[in-house]
């Protein structure tokens, strides 16, 4: 893994289009602006592929990995494979984060 950004921010998504728009506020809305959003749509049939491309059209720090379904495990396995961040956060799909909270966690 490259270590070039602090934290790589790994959302798996699978037909969560209810709540997608709130966690990706959240995501993008964070105070440590260093780093990637790595979002993998795991063969979404609902408008989540569609939310995530809108956003990585607004954000250049949002990444977006389009896949057959296979399931979290693999989804969150190709976000660890594709994560650039010294270090790795979770943000689930249907959750949000406080403004903060990835620089509070960068700083300890």
């Amino acid at each position: 893994m490259q270590e070039d950004i602090a934290v790589s921010l790994l959302m798996p998504v699978y037909n969560v289009e209810s709540y997608l728009q709130e966690a990706m506020d959240t995501a993008v809305g964070q105070t440590l602006r260093d780093i990637e959003i790595v979002c993998i749509d795991d063969g979404s049939t609902d408008h989540s592929a569609a939310i995530l491309d809108e956003y990585a059209a607004r954000d250049e720090r949002i990444r977006v990995i389009h896949q057959a379904n296979g399931g979290y495990g693999k989804a969150m396995n190709t976000g660890l494979t594709m994560a650039r961040g010294k270090y790795v956060a979770i943000l689930e799909p249907d959750d949000f984060l406080d403004c903060h909270m990835l620089s509070d966690l960068y700083l300890i």
